[in-house]
């Protein structure tokens, strides 16, 4: 009984003491924190006990303090926590909680007058998110004030990202983070077309990697394992360590990874942790805050020391220090220097008891007063300097970006790389190179398939390792020398570059890179999504594009290419002209015949004519005079369309027998799908196979024209027109009827280095994938070989290198589809074997003729009168034929003597044309030709002679002219 009666007077006696100092006190601070935030607690109490014990501010003033402890999810808990607080008589509120209950605390504020510093807290120690933006009455103040500077992570992490020149990365978050904190970032890496995956982390996060396994195929697990080379992580620090362990531990990720970890709060303790858990390269980006090295002017600011607990780094509760404990100290530090402002200036205004429930309450009348004297001026302290812009926020904020070099080793060292500040921006260089351009002592082993002209054997001596050459073997070498690293070479054990065998494991070059024998693959090996799913690969240092390869065909020998120019009916056409001009000539002068000239040896037979009109139309002239206008008239036109004709034949045939025209139906790989003809195929299970199958059976991608070569190269299942390897489909192409469907560039050099020049190809324009050099998933030379090969192409060096294997000026047509000459355009003796063999039927066309006259002369020349009838004169042989056999034996010219006529009407005083009816010539052709002979002794008298003379063509109608 004595022990509770004591209890209860020491009760008493403690409550009327603690009423009597808070009564004579007149400095009384609220405060509302976080049921989690006991640690903001602790650090608030030591501020306002290092400040009651420093009376160099509050000389003799007294700060004493209310806190209380609510839900930071629920808002009403706040707001009736506040209202009971500024029923105790408060001058001002400190929080430290969430955007949803700090809402409702910043409208109770500027309703009561009450400056409101609110400190933002995130849960869990995720990295912040903006609060949103609170409805105001509109001409009210804003008696809240910011704290904690805005937030700045995606500002900061968008120019780190770029800096590192990031395309393509996976986002995570855990599940406390309110993604809507980086909806900016996002709309931003959209606009700047960069590849940005999200992904929530659950809490429990082994669970979430083990069903990852159990759902994802091997494909999916190979490419969310690339996915995850480049990372940020939005989360705190305590998720990220869990998270970095599992994914290290099931081997998500290799030691070529790089993730960038951002959180305002990472201490040094999280810093340590993180970099021995990760493996590759780690970049922290954290909130820092500068203060001078020496520990005395870190501890003393101005009129106040700090307590040393708190300032000084070596401290390990000064090292765990959470950024809002920071804020917290210099929020009360900022206060008390105010108080002192309010109490020098002897503008005070006491604090009478507020009441939150009555309607016709008042604010009170001093809060204006004292929120301006708190934003005009600040305060130094663990924060640096805290101070407030006039819209009440705080501008002073620094981040510092720590990182480590690439490397598998743990524990590896951590050093500042740049920092950032909202007035400077980025300060530093920051670098994605994971090595140095020394490879120095570096062995490489590479496997390889041969394929020309990639990769050749050059060199192949019993007991000695063989040499090899080629285009990429040139490449490995062009890095090898600038790098200093050294290789060994072996070629695949299946000589296949390698394929997904049903069983899910790879065979081949790949096979030997997914099982780590080897550590870089090199040959004609193509980038494909397959490939990349389970192996690295280098920059393309060559496009590739699908080609086929065919045969020329041989050239036909055309014996009567001089008949090319023209087609069959026209020269039908011509010959039938030539007919018809000499049967119109003919008829012309039949109906009007013309007059012979004395002495003229020429007809108007029908023969004579047809051989005129062939004559003049082969420019060689005619021997038959024509002297009427309707036949001149005739043979004018006839000249002109002769004239047409021979030139339009004389251009042509020049064009015919210099350009070689290609006319093919295979001049591209549409027109090989189309046809069904010519057998073609390809590499079975090879990357053009896939290729070709992928854009015939995927519906994402399909293309009507490999869907009909997909249909000639899988017939029968693939067996009758695929090959196992490379040379086998060239020989079925160079001896065969068949089209291999290949490398373009492949097909290229074979084309270009054929003996007989007997390939030709045809290809796609646009190049859709490129030639790589692959590496082990995870492989730290992947970035420096892509970037050396990058260099190469941009000074030139590569197109050096391709130069060397498909020169410029080749020796063959690769584009020909016939055999084509090389050497100028001299004509060959194809071109006019039909003008010789029409000469030599001429000549021996001639030659019989010759004979059959020869022989038709001897036959008649074989009747030649007897001895007895040559007795009796000429007169009995006329007597018993009157038509000599002979024209030499015609009664006016036997022997070609003249035979002298008499006229029958003589002139003998001047020269006179006398008219003779000559005898008959029978079937000989002849002419009269009568001459008048002049003897001098008798002057007055003209003699006149007549002399036969016989032709051998059809003999015109006779006529005797004498003059």
């Amino acid at each position: 009984m004595k022990v509770l009666s004591a209890t209860l007077l020491f009760a008493v006696l403690w409550g009327q003491q603690w009423r009597s100092a808070l009564s004579d006190s007149i400095i009384h601070i609220g405060a509302i924190f976080d049921e989690s935030a006991r640690k903001d607690d602790e650090v608030f109490r030591l501020a306002v006990a290092d400040l009651n014990l420093n009376n160099e501010i509050l000389e003799t003033e007294k700060i004493t303090i209310s806190v209380e402890f609510v839900d930071g999810n629920n808002p009403f808990q706040a707001v009736q926590e506040a209202c009971e607080l500024m029923n105790r008589g408060i001058l001002a509120l400190v929080s430290s909680i969430g955007c949803m209950s700090a809402g409702s605390l910043q409208t109770l504020a500027d309703a009561m007058h009450i400056p409101h510093l609110f400190i933002q807290r995130s849960p869990a120690g995720t990295p912040r998110s903006a609060c949103p933006p609170t409805s105001r009455v509109a001409g009210t103040d804003d008696y809240t004030l910011m704290v904690r500077p805005p937030v700045y992570l995606n500002e900061v992490i968008m120019q780190v990202v770029s800096e590192y020149s990031w395309q393509k990365f996976i986002l995570f978050y855990d599940s406390d983070f309110d993604i809507r904190g980086i909806e900016d970032f996002l709309d931003r890496t959209s606009q700047q077309g960069m590849d940005v995956s999200l992904q929530k982390v659950e809490s429990n996060i082994n669970m979430m990697i083990t069903s990852m396994f159990r759902t994802m195929r091997v494909e999916e697990l190979h490419r969310y394992r690339d996915t995850l080379r480049r990372a940020v992580l939005f989360m705190s620090p305590a998720t990220a360590k869990a998270f970095i362990t599992e994914v290290v531990e099931t081997n998500l990720v290799a030691f070529d990874c790089h993730w960038i970890l951002i959180n305002e709060e990472i201490s040094d303790y999280d810093l340590q942790d993180l970099v021995m858990k990760s493996i590759g390269r780690l970049t922290l980006v954290r909130q820092t805050f500068p203060m001078p090295q020496n520990t005395t002017q870190r501890c003393v600011k101005h009129n106040h020391r700090i307590n040393t607990s708190l300032c000084d780094p070596k401290n390990p509760k000064a090292q765990q220090l959470e950024i809002t404990n920071r804020y917290i100290y210099d929020t009360v530090l900022l206060l008390a220097n105010t108080f002192h402002r309010k109490l020098e200036d002897r503008k005070w205004h006491s604090m009478a008891s507020l009441s939150c429930i009555r309607k016709n309450s008042k604010p009170w009348q001093g809060g204006k007063s004292m929120l301006d004297t708190v934003k005009k001026f600040g305060v130094s302290g663990l924060t640096s300097f805290l101070e407030f812009t006039d819209n009440g926020t705080n501008p002073n904020i620094f981040f510092e970006i720590l990182g480590t070099n690439y490397g598998e080793d743990r524990g590896r060292g951590v050093s500042r790389l740049a920092t950032w500040d909202p007035l400077h921006g980025l300060n530093g260089t920051l670098t994605d190179r994971k090595l140095e351009n020394n490879m120095r002592g570096v062995v490489l082993r590479v496997v390889t398939v041969l394929e020309e002209p990639f990769v050749m054997v050059s060199e192949n001596v019993l007991g000695k390792p063989k040499k090899y050459q080629g285009f990429s073997i040139d490449v490995l070498e062009a890095l090898s020398n600038y790098l200093g690293f050294k290789y060994e070479i072996y070629i695949a054990p299946d000589h296949k570059y390698g394929s997904l065998q049903p069983d899910g494991q790879w065979n081949g070059l790949m096979g030997e890179l997914v099982f780590k024998r080897a550590d870089v693959g090199l040959s004609a090996l193509t980038i494909t999504p397959e490939r990349e799913s389970v192996v690295d690969f280098t920059t393309r240092y060559m496009d590739y594009s699908v080609g086929v390869l065919l045969r020329k065909a041989e050239r036909t020998v055309d014996m009567f290419a001089c008949l090319a120019p023209f087609d069959l009916s026209l020269w039908a056409c011509i010959a039938g002209t030539v007919l018809l001009v000499g049967i119109l000539v003919y008829l012309l002068n039949w109906l009007n015949p013309p007059r012979l000239p004395m002495g003229s040896v020429s007809s108007t037979t029908l023969y004579n004519s047809m051989w005129f009109v062939y004559g003049s139309f082969v420019q060689q002239g005619g021997e038959v005079p024509y002297t009427t206008l309707a036949t001149r008239m005739m043979m004018g036109v006839w000249w002109m369309f002769a004239l047409i004709v021979i030139s339009s034949y004389t251009a042509n045939l020049a064009a015919f027998l210099t350009i070689t025209r290609i006319e093919n139906s295979i001049q591209s790989l549409q027109d090989l799908s189309k046809q069904t003809e010519l057998p073609y195929g390809t590499v079975l299970d090879s990357a053009v196979y896939d290729q070709v199958r992928s854009k015939a059976m995927n519906p994402f991608e399909r293309d009507p024209m490999y869907s009909q070569m997909w249909r000639m190269i899988n017939r029968t299942g693939g067996a009758d027109n695929n090959v196992e390897e490379s040379k086998e489909g060239i020989r079925k192409v160079k001896y065969g009827r068949f089209g291999f469907v290949w490398d373009a560039a492949v097909l290229e050099y074979v084309a270009n280095n054929d003996e007989d020049c007997s390939f030709y190809t045809v290809s796609n324009s646009a190049p859709d994938r490129g030639y790589g050099i692959a590496m082990q998933h995870g492989s730290p030379y992947r970035d420096i070989f892509s970037q050396r090969i990058l260099e190469l192409q941009q000074n030139g060096d590569m197109d050096i290198l391709k130069l060397k294997w498909w020169p410029r000026d080749s020796p063959c047509d690769l584009y020909s589809s016939v055999q084509t000459r090389q050497h100028g355009n001299a004509l060959d003796i194809h071109s006019f074997a039909g003008v010789f063999c029409v000469l030599a039927a001429g000549v021996v066309l001639s030659c019989l003729i010759a004979m059959v006259e020869s022989w038709w002369s001897r036959r008649k020349g074989s009747r030649v009168p007897s001895k007895e009838t040559q007795a009796d004169g000429p007169s009995a042989r006329q007597a018993a034929d009157p038509c000599p056999h002979s024209p030499n034996e015609h009664p006016l010219a036997l022997g070609g003597q003249t035979q002298n006529l008499t006229p029958n009407t003589a002139n003998t005083t001047a020269p006179a044309a006398t008219h003779y009816q000559p005898p008959a010539c029978c079937d000989i052709p002849c002419a009269l030709i009568v001459q008048h002979s002049y003897d001098p002794t008798n002057p007055s008298e003209l003699t006149p002679k007549m002399r036969m003379t016989t032709f051998t063509t059809s003999p015109p109608t006779p006529r005797l002219y004498i003059q």
